[in-house]
């Protein structure tokens, strides 16, 4: 057709072509009535063939406009000029999905990633009841910060598709449609002509997945016939067998979408998402203990019901003292004295209930870890194996002896639970029992668990194990339920999901007022958001919500480690903190979580060797938790240890590439050691990585544009920092780092004077960050320290 780059088509100009096929021209154009770029699609002449069809078109584009995703691109306006038809949509700048793939295959984590929030958009447009009909990697674009922006839904109905030849090759695949569909991302029953759904999607979904993921397509046949028969009637070679990174949780997810009957796939985008989504969870160590494991099934690790708590009484079977000399009457003693209590598998689960799945085995470790004598793996690191339970992966990976491992299934009221020791050593089963009960019994039933596991077993508990043990937190099932909702979200860690997790902990506490380890949580949220902004007025909210915690029950350590956490972040009480740190380890003494937390406290009051101590204790007891092997690294940085803290740094990110606070951490550091196009580098991933509203990558760019020389992108950096200021997003010590990296020592200290001022977080790290260390010989900083009342080591 004839170009239209130069032209003015209604009231949009057109600048520049962005590409074409099928569907039609797609070019950026600039709208004169609102000041925007759009993209604008002029349709194929002849594709409405009279003026019914373009008010069914019409009428249909409306209800696309409809759709509200931040990962679908907004259709903005339908119109006709001069018998030219055109779309006129949102423009999203980047590159699509097949030219990224044209460097081959993505890492897993960004193949998750991509894959969450293709699904979340198709979600949303199934729930409007529209089906895109031709998704493929064309469709998809990749923006600059590495987000997913969806195009053209539904407009493979919408537009009369040109026929494919029968004999076309790939090569004119992206171009040639067929059905309503790209043959080669096409589902059996679009081939077959039969009606479409929200699993014909889920199939070309699964099909991007696969190319992500092994950096070809699921039938790699190059002529229409052959690829067509491939696509009806033969599986696809596993993805593994093309990319042996590729895990089996990945796998699995891929199979199952790309399943030939649209019964045996995802039934829904959503249920897709969350598989996805788990898989790319940030400090996840699925992706590095799957890597080496041969393909397997996927396994659904879902629970059910607050009842699961009983399954704390069977632990009272393998107890402490008696472990050794108990487990099974001839084992000796000594030999098993480690534990970890692998995710419990949901046989036919709710996939909304994963809440309970993770508070409720975080709980049975919580409960574990208070007995002395025996080693606990803690969550974080047995969270891992949700996707594939192996007792002698855990024993390689977590070196224990013993492994707990179970199944849960819920019909009706009734539920019925399963569960086995295992002795990774020897290769046996030590114990197994199955339960069936009515949900009704949530509570009784660990007592009745309880009494059968120390009558088989023998076991002498002494009476302060039994009472932990036994000790429920609350008797309410409301409660518990709501408190387990919370948790769940809170480790999700966006402020988002942190801000949704103090709903439910209100709605916990509102059942149960007596509930402390709801108030010790409610803390955290609290403060976890103070932390991310300038929210001062959450600082009582924290402290009264600590209080009350430890009002309720003193010997709560979680409750004493949250008052300590507050104390020296927000209220820089730092002998109270230390105090409460102390109490929260002689209660604890093998909490991971404690250890990890009073070691940033020591680092940030300079006391780099006891906090050394306390990182490496973390790491043996939880070994493969991201934030303890991320703060060993960060110790280092501190102490101007650059080269160890980048080594360390880089070990990280292998474990995963996705966690943005190591890529800032990193960037921190190769700015400190002068390595600038590296600092850049990294903080640019680092910012692609985080939220829009987590500014403290962008000052770490803004920092190292300015040590670069790049001054004008450093102040402008420094001019955003300041605007975002007024909305609570960035801090007075994030506009610092920018100034102090310029060289402007007067805004740095005014900047710094305004942030001791408002109390803000991370004023804390004054005293030992090396970005401060130009400034350390200014009597105004000196004096900002003295008035901070840090501590003499």
């Amino acid at each position: 057709g004839v170009s239209v780059i130069g032209k003015t088509i209604s009231h949009y100009r057109v600048l520049e072509k962005l590409g074409g096929g099928g569907r039609g021209v797609v070019s950026r154009a600039r709208d004169e009535h609102l000041g925007r770029d759009v993209a604008v699609k002029v349709l194929p002449a002849g594709t409405l063939q009279d003026e019914h069809a373009r008010k069914r078109f019409r009428k249909e584009a409306e209800a696309l406009s409809k759709l509200n995703d931040p990962h679908i691109a907004t259709i903005f306006d339908f119109d006709t000029q001069d018998r030219t038809d055109f779309l006129v949509m949102e423009y999203v700048a980047g590159a699509t999905l097949s030219q990224k793939l044209k460097a081959g295959r993505l890492p897993e984590p960004e193949v998750a990633k991509l894959g969450t929030q293709i699904a979340e958009a198709l979600e949303e447009a199934h729930a409007q009841n529209i089906v895109h009909r031709d998704l493929k990697p064309g469709n998809v674009m990749v923006t600059p910060k590495g987000q997913a922006k969806v195009l053209d839904f539904g407009l493979a109905k919408l537009v009369r598709p040109d026929v494919a030849s029968a004999t076309a090759t790939t090569e004119s695949f992206t171009e040639t449609q067929a059905a309503a569909g790209t043959l080669p991302y096409m589902a059996p029953e679009q081939l077959r002509g039969e009606p479409v759904d929200a699993r014909t999607d889920i199939h070309a979904l699964g099909a991007v997945l696969y190319e992500m993921a092994t950096g070809q397509r699921p039938f790699p046949e190059t002529q229409g016939p052959r690829l067509i028969d491939a696509i009806l009637h033969q599986a696809p070679q596993p993805p593994s067998g093309l990319n042996r990174r590729v895990s089996p949780g990945l796998e699995g997810i891929i199979l199952k979408a790309l399943e030939k009957e649209p019964e045996n796939r995802y039934q829904s985008a959503k249920e897709l998402a969350v598989d996805l989504r788990r898989l790319g969870t940030p400090g996840s160590a699925a992706a590095v203990l799957s890597a080496r494991r041969p393909a397997t099934r996927r396994r659904m690790v879902l629970a059910v019901g607050v009842s699961l708590v009983a399954l704390l009484a069977v632990l009272v079977g393998l107890n402490v003292g008696g472990l050794r000399e108990r487990l099974l009457g001839g084992v000796a003693p000594g030999q098993i004295t480690s534990i970890a209590v692998l995710p419990f598998e949901n046989v036919g689960g709710d996939p909304d209930a994963e809440y309970l799945s993770n508070g409720i085995s975080e709980s049975l470790i919580n409960k574990l870890s208070k007995l002395r004598s025996l080693r606990v793996i803690p969550w974080s690191s047995v969270s891992g194996f949700k996707q594939n339970p192996d007792p002698q992966m855990a024993r390689e990976k977590l070196d224990v002896r013993a492994v707990l491992m179970g199944r849960v299934r819920q019909r009706g009221d009734e539920l019925i639970i399963s569960v086995e020791l295992i002795d990774t050593e020897e290769k046996r089963q030590l114990w197994g029992e199955q339960y069936n009960r009515p949900m009704t019994a949530i509570f009784s039933v660990q007592e009745e668990i309880a009494r059968e596991i120390s009558s088989n077993l023998r076991l002498q508990l002494t009476g302060e194990e039994e009472s932990g043990l036994a000790s429920r937190g609350t008797k309410s099932a409301e409660a518990y339920e709501a408190y387990l909702r919370g948790r769940y979200l809170f480790h999700r860690v966006s402020p988002k999901d942190v801000e949704e997790s103090i709903r439910y902990f209100k709605q916990a506490l509102s059942s149960d007022p007596a509930y402390a380890l709801a108030h010790a949580w409610l803390a955290k949220s609290y403060i976890f958001l103070a932390l991310e902004g300038r929210h001062k007025e959450l600082y009582p909210l924290a402290k009264a919500a600590a209080e009350k915690a430890l009002e309720l029950d003193d010997l709560l350590a979680d409750a004493h480690a949250t008052m300590g956490a507050f104390k020296w972040q927000l209220e820089w009480d730092w002998t109270g903190a230390d105090a409460d740190m102390q109490r929260a380890l002689d209660l604890e003494p093998n909490n991971p979580a404690v250890l990890s937390e009073y070691s940033a406290y020591l680092v940030c009051m300079g006391r780099f060797e006891k906090a050394r101590l306390q990182l490496a204790k973390a790491r043996e007891l939880d070994p493969l938790n991201l934030v303890i092997h991320k703060n060993i690294a960060w110790l280092s940085y501190v102490e101007r240890e650059f080269d160890r803290a980048i080594e360390g740094y880089r070990r990280v990110v292998e474990m995963d590439p996705t966690y943005c606070l190591t890529h800032r951490e990193l960037s921190w550091t190769y700015y400190a050691k002068g390595m600038l196009k590296e600092a850049i580098q990294e903080a640019e991933t680092a910012w692609s990585l985080s939220s829009e509203t987590d500014l403290r990558s962008l000052a770490a760019l803004g920092a190292a544009y300015a040590k670069a020389g790049r001054r004008s992108d450093a102040l402008r950096v420094a001019t955003t920092l300041e605007k975002e200021l007024e909305e609570g997003h960035a801090t007075w010590l994030d506009v610092a780092f920018v100034y102090v990296a310029l060289g402007d020592n007067e805004k740095t200290l005014h900047a710094l004077e305004q942030g001791f001022e408002e109390r803000e977080p991370l004023m804390y790290t004054l005293k030992v960050y090396p970005r401060w260390d130009e400034l350390r010989d200014d009597p105004r900083f000196q004096a900002l320290l003295r008035r901070m009342n840090f501590p003499e080591n």
